[in-house]
């Protein structure tokens, strides 16, 4: 088993035993398993993925870095998370629409361009993960189940 740990500069998001943990890299999406070679990588704004007794949690993170340790120690210090009934759908959107709309405006200001591509990332992956949390609580209700 992992002993995983998710931090992010207001709280502790995570701390708890994994059998595997997705997530994604700048080189991009990898899997942690029991007895990983050491490793320190860059996280992208995206979903992370872990799995534990028979069941499968996710959230997402808008950046950071991943350290894996020898004795199946795994930490990820992320810049922002946030779990899929968290996340403000609608803010979201909104967000979304501005990074758009900014992205377009600002194609010929490197810098500004590369934030606003960053803020359309994030935001294209927090409602990815709210989808998911939506859609696993509808189906969790139809057949009559209170876990998520």
């Amino acid at each position: 088993m992992l002993k995983l740990k998710i931090i992010t500069p207001e709280r502790i998001m995570i701390e708890a035993e994994a059998e595997s943990l997705s997530l994604p890299t700048d080189l991009g999406e990898i899997t942690i398993l029991e007895n990983h070679i050491p490793l320190v990588a860059n996280l992208r704004a995206g979903e992370i993925k872990f799995k534990k007794e028979n069941s499968e949690e996710f959230f997402v993170v808008s950046g950071g870095v991943l350290e894996v340790k020898p004795g199946n120690e795994v930490v990820v210090l992320a810049d922002t998370a946030e779990f899929g009934h968290e996340i403000d759908v609608q803010r979201a959107e909104e967000a979304r629409e501005r990074a758009r709309k900014l992205m377009s405006e600002s194609y010929k200001d490197e810098k500004t361009y590369a934030e606003s591509t960053a803020l359309l990332e994030k935001n294209l992956a927090r409602l990815k993960v709210a989808k998911k949390h939506r859609t696993r609580t509808h189906k969790n209700l139809e057949s009559g189940s209170l876990n998520e």
